[in-house]
């Protein structure tokens, strides 16, 4: 039977890539954490750390059961989070992550309110893109997530609980004084003969945008990429070329490119997810109604302009 305290010490050990180094993060000395993980490797009847490379290294024993030992130390984690609130004993923990238009609009009000009702809830929040946050929370590292999904985007390998918190269509930005800027709205096949400013290769932003106008019946002649919306705003400001953006990300435009709405625009539905295998804690349930509220509150606000 394996020790799950000893999976601990060996997390540590991989992550900080050598024994004292995990010695001083778990408070322990450093020939203590050398007989745990000798321990260890008794209990798994083979050799996990390579031994006398610095940093130190996982053998592909240690790499596979490391693989196992991140769940089982999340779903203790979790148990003791249950137990904790069953007893009473705990006021809480949440571990919030957001992509980063909705960490720079919607998630601000919601931690403010969050933390004005739940002053003793320890709560974090995480910056990463929308590539990102699912893997995280499939490794057990987040409790909660925004992160939005379209048609061009591939499905979630893990399962997920979802509370759909608002939609965000595209809009066209081009440079002032450009001849679209004059229009009221445009269909996205007309901008076949234009140059367009888009995402980075297999990012999600870049996937949407080559999906739509595929679907418009065009292939985009795309000449600069990145996934920074400031950079693509910046580029366009100075005319070289137009760019489909969320509306999200135009909630505070750069001076300069005019806005023009799409007559049958793209849209990413934006959500707060969880593992559909995780813990519904209070903290976590009390944080998606919030997000809720903030999320309706926000569209009402966009609505006239819309």
């Amino acid at each position: 039977m394996i020790d799950p305290r000893r999976l601990r010490v060996l997390r540590e050990v991989a992550t900080r890539g050598s024994f004292s180094a995990a010695a001083a993060a778990l408070a322990f000395t450093q020939p203590a954490v050398s007989q745990q993980i000798a321990a260890l490797e008794r209990e798994a009847g083979t050799t996990l750390i390579e031994r006398g490379v610095r940093p130190v290294r996982l053998t592909d024993a240690g790499r596979a059961l490391m693989v196992h030992a991140e769940a089982v130390l999340a779903h203790l984690d979790e148990a003791q989070q249950e137990l904790g609130e069953i007893a009473g004993l705990r006021r809480g923990r949440l571990r919030l992550a957001s992509f980063p238009t909705a960490i720079a609009t919607l998630v601000p009000d919601a931690v403010a309110m969050f933390t004005q009702r739940h002053p003793d809830v320890d709560l974090t929040v995480v910056d990463d893109h929308q590539q990102g946050l699912i893997p995280r929370l499939a490794r057990w590292e987040l409790d909660l997530a925004l992160t939005y999904d379209h048609e061009a985007l591939p499905e979630p390998e893990v399962r997920l609980d979802r509370t759909h918190l608002l939609d965000d269509p595209f809009d066209l930005l081009v440079p002032d004084g450009h001849p679209l800027a004059r229009r009221r709205s445009i269909a996205l096949e007309e901008l076949a003969d234009e140059t367009l400013i888009g995402g980075t290769p297999d990012g999600a932003y870049a996937r949407i945008v080559l999906h739509s106008c595929r679907v418009a019946g065009f292939e985009p002649r795309v000449v600069f990429g990145s996934d920074d919306y400031n950079a693509v705003q910046a580029f366009v400001a100075v005319g070289l070329g137009v760019a489909i953006l969320p509306r999200l990300a135009l909630t505070f435009p750069r001076p300069g490119p005019a806005r023009v709405a799409l007559a049958d625009p793209p849209v990413r539905r934006i959500a707060a997810v969880r593992l559909a295998s995780s813990f519904r804690s209070a903290a976590a349930t009390s944080m998606l109604g919030v997000l809720k509220e903030t999320a309706n509150a926000f569209s009402a606000e966009r609505r006239p302009d819309t």
